[in-house]
């Protein structure tokens, strides 16, 4: 029986609605008699109002709020005239406006008792059943529904007879018992039910408050048999005092005859009430929906049938089992992956350039590479897709290159960080059998992005490491494998997933550390530092825009002279990359928009001078050239890290023993460049018109200037076989002259690399003459004409060639150097 059972053992129903504010008790009838008593009701067109989820019985009191425009015209209507109205209640009381056709055909004649409008516009009226009736005819359904009825005349035995006493004795022994099952309702109701002594009242009475469902409590209204009918309704309340008794032994977990499985079926169907009630889907729709997923997705038959097969476990699994919620993620993320599902390419490469231009400066390797699998793609639609990876140093824009690629293939876009990574199950996942277990970070990713074509960065690949769970690196060699990846197993998986369409792109600072098995799969792409005109130009179109609107500046309160960004570039960062130029450009940007918070008094266009107002003294100096005015000293060019750099070398002679002493932190295989300048010189002193004895008398120092700053590298081999022959020979290297190359005994000279970052340092020191190894005329032809302007290149293939360039033709007789004629003609 439902709680509020008790509110309809209450003798009177209590209204507040007086017009002087005091309390109205609206009281029930005299249970001993009969409601239909003196009623009268003209049957022609008798207004009808519908219900739903509840069934109104002759003799009761009910509250009903009314809501329905139909209805509120209806009861204010019919509470201005004789306050009759039938009430019958909806087959679907799911149905918020029921027709004529919804509503059931027998129900109640009732009277209003009262009406009371409520703020929300909503209005409850009171009402007590009278009689049943039945409906011949509706007769209408605008403004409401209206009916033709027939009444229907009560037909219970007498009170006295034997058979009555005991239906009656029976319905209030089942009452009692209800009352006592359920702790809920008040003790006072057992009172009202003693009172109780008339078998149609106390029929209908338990009948509207009875534990039903709609359609059995309208079956009981419909019997016409009044003893019939108290017989229906005490075989419903024996079976509620059964769902009782069962709550009650469970709930004191008392042990019973009752069959376990009966009782966990009554437990299961607890549990989906509440789940229903909570909104939570149980555990039998979560099957079917998993079901009705599946049947949709794009797999092939072996992944079907596998879980399909997983499936029908789980669905015979308990759910209060402990691997139950194991295994129904494990269902989960079968469907969540994207199998077969793929984003459409945008094969259009104009604008697949347009974009990477406008993402990153330069690049060229990078997006031209790009542009031709977008090529092959377009003209082969099943193109296995490249491995990629891009290798050069920190901040030049490897990993936010992947997001443009992804931007111009219009593809999604997946990351994972590499770095620090030692676990083999943080790529192929764990086993189910352990707890927690969960896919690895590939499958993570593929689900996230719900598709089976993304782009995916392997980002810093060179710093993954290994350690006793394994070997990451090696994990990878079946990911980065195109004739493997098609069929990559997930350990958590345990199906095979298809990887052969994503597109792969790695990153490293360093191939060194990177496995040779998994380097030997990849495609590199060496991607260099930027130059400063780069750099000036990437400042320009991004760093300088994007730090304007991250500072909520505008473009009239700050800019910036081209002058100005490379001071700040040469003189206050030293990288291959931009970002400590994007944090400098920031601090610059912070101190304009301090000044105007302040309403100070600024300079919106920053030039160099107020470069070193606003961020201080410089932090580096830059090597600039300096006239050549004694012999012995070369201009070198060197590459390093964050760009090109001019690189004086310096020789000198002093008496002693034909000792050669290198100074200047100079690497191993620039000592052995020396050497080899040194011997070569040897070699060819008669060419010369060197005495060779001058080798023996002489000791030789060379010095690179920068002592702190490691030096290495076999390009500075011709500037030091130079410097030795302008220091021997005592003339002098010519002004604005640089050079780089790799020299060997045999007077060859090889090519270097780091050309472009070369020319480009020698052009900014000032440099008009640069001589470089013939096999390097190539390395020109990829810098943009602009920067090799006005800038005469010497290509040579002996070293005789460069020293012909490099020496005045005359020897120096500065009395100043304080050194004798070295020639063949000094004994």
């Amino acid at each position: 029986m439902k709680n509020r059972i008790h509110a309809y053992f209450n003798t009177a129903i209590f209204s507040d609605s007086k017009e002087d504010g005091s309390i109205e008790m609206i009281p029930l009838i005299n249970p001993d008699e009969d409601p239909s008593k003196d009623f009268s009701v003209n049957t022609k067109k008798l207004p009808i109002l519908p219900v739903k989820n509840t069934v109104l019985f002759p003799g009761v009191v009910i509250p009903i709020t009314v809501s329905r425009k139909k209805s509120i015209r209806l009861v204010k209507k019919a509470y201005k005239g004789d306050r009759i109205i039938g009430v019958l209640a909806q087959e679907n009381g799911n149905l918020e406006e029921p027709a004529a056709e919804d509503l059931y055909k027998i129900g109640t004649l009732a009277r209003i008792l009262k009406m009371l409008i409520l703020p929300d516009g909503n209005t409850t009226i009171i009402i007590q059943g009278k009689m049943r009736f039945e409906v011949e005819e509706f007769t209408s359904e605008e403004p409401f529904i209206t009916a033709d009825i027939k009444p229907l005349v009560e037909n219970f035995p007498p009170a006295q007879k034997k058979e009555t006493k005991a239906l009656v004795a029976s319905l209030k022994e089942a009452a009692t018992r209800i009352l006592q099952l359920n702790p809920e309702i008040p003790q006072e109701a057992q009172i009202a039910l003693d009172n109780i002594s008339n078998t149609s009242f106390l029929t209908h009475f338990l009948a509207s408050n009875i534990n039903a469902e709609v359609a059995d409590k309208q079956k009981i209204l419909e019997t016409q048999d009044g003893l019939v009918r108290a017989t229906l309704l005490l075989e419903y309340m024996h079976k509620d005092i059964q769902l009782l008794e069962l709550k009650h032994e469970i709930q004191n977990k008392v042990h019973s005859d009752i069959d376990q499985q009966q009782r966990d079926y009554y437990l299961r169907q607890q549990i989906k009430v509440l789940q229903d009630e909570l909104g939570y889907e149980s555990s039998e729709q979560e099957m079917d929906n998993f079901r009705n997923r599946a049947l949709k997705k794009k797999w092939n038959t072996e992944v079907s049938n596998y879980f399909f097969k997983e499936l029908e476990k789980v669905r015979r699994m308990n759910p209060a089992a402990a691997e139950y919620p194991v295994a129904m993620n494990y269902l989960e993320l079968l469907i969540d992956l994207p199998w077969g599902e793929f984003t459409t390419d945008s094969l259009d490469l104009n604008k697949a350039r347009k974009i990477l231009d406008k993402d990153h400066h330069g690049l060229e390797k990078v997006k031209e590479r790009i542009l031709e699998y977008l090529a092959v793609l377009k003209l082969k639609k099943d193109m296995k897709s490249p491995i990629l990876c891009l290798y050069g140093p920190p901040g030049v824009g490897k990993t936010s290159l992947g997001k443009s690629i992804a931007k111009s293939l219009n593809r999604e876009y997946a990351r994972i960080a590499l770095g620090g990574l030692h676990d083999e199950a943080e790529i192929r996942g764990h086993r189910r059998t352990y707890v927690g277990a969960m896919p690895g970070k590939i499958i993570q990713n593929i689900k996230k992005v719900q598709s089976s074509n993304p782009v995916f960065i392997l980002d810093e690949i060179d710093k993954v490491s290994s350690n006793m769970r394994g070997d990451p690196a090696s994990a990878l060699l079946e990911v980065l494998d195109p004739e493997q990846n098609h069929n990559f197993m997930d350990n958590y998986l345990e199906v095979s997933y298809d990887l052969s369409n994503v597109l792969f792109i790695a990153t490293a600072n360093s191939l060194d550390t990177i496995h040779p098995a998994l380097r030997d799969r990849m495609e590199i792409i060496e991607i260099n530092g930027y130059t400063i005109e780069e750099k000036i130009e990437i400042a320009k179109k991004h760093l300088i825009p994007e730090q304007r609107k991250d500072h909520g500046l505008k473009t009239k309160d700050i800019r910036f002279d081209a002058k100005a960004v490379a001071k700040i570039i040469e003189d206050y960062t030293r990288e291959s990359g931009v970002r400590n130029l994007k944090r400098e450009i920031g601090s610059v940007a912070r101190k304009i928009a301090k000044s105007i918070a302040l309403e100070e008094e600024y300079q919106s266009t920053i030039t160099p001078a107020l470069v070193t107002e606003l961020l201080g003294p410089e932090k580096f100096d830059t090597e600039q050239y300096q006239s050549i005015e004694i012999p012995g000293i070369v201009i070198g060019l060197a590459w390093t890290p964050v760009g090109g750099e001019i690189l004086f070398i310096e020789s000198s002679l002093s008496r002693g023993k034909g000792k050669m002493t290198l100074s200047g932190h100079l690497g191993e295989v620039m000592k052995e460049s020396a050497s080899t300048a040194f011997s070569y010189l040897k070699s060819i002193a008669p060419e010369l018109q060197l005495d060779e004895r001058v080798f023996n008398d002489y000791d030789l120092h060379v010095h690179v200037p920068s002592g702190a700053v490691p030096k290495d590298g076999p390009s500075a081999g011709i500037a030091m076989l130079t410097s030795l022959a302008s220091i021997f020979t005592q003339r002098k290297v010519r002004d604005r002259l640089a050079m780089t190359g790799e020299i060997t005994l045999r007077g060859r000279v090889l090519p270097v690399g780091g050309i472009k970052e070369k020319i480009l340092a020698a052009k900014r020191a000032g440099i008009e003459e640069i001589i470089l190894c013939n096999k390097n005329h190539k390395d020109i032809s990829e810098i943009k004409a602009s920067y090799v302007k006005d800038l005469k290149i010497h290509y040579v293939e002996y070293a005789h060639e460069v020293l012909e360039i490099a020496l005045a033709k005359d020897a120096n007789t500065d009395s100043r150097l304080g050194l004798p004629m070295l020639t063949a003609q000094v004994i």
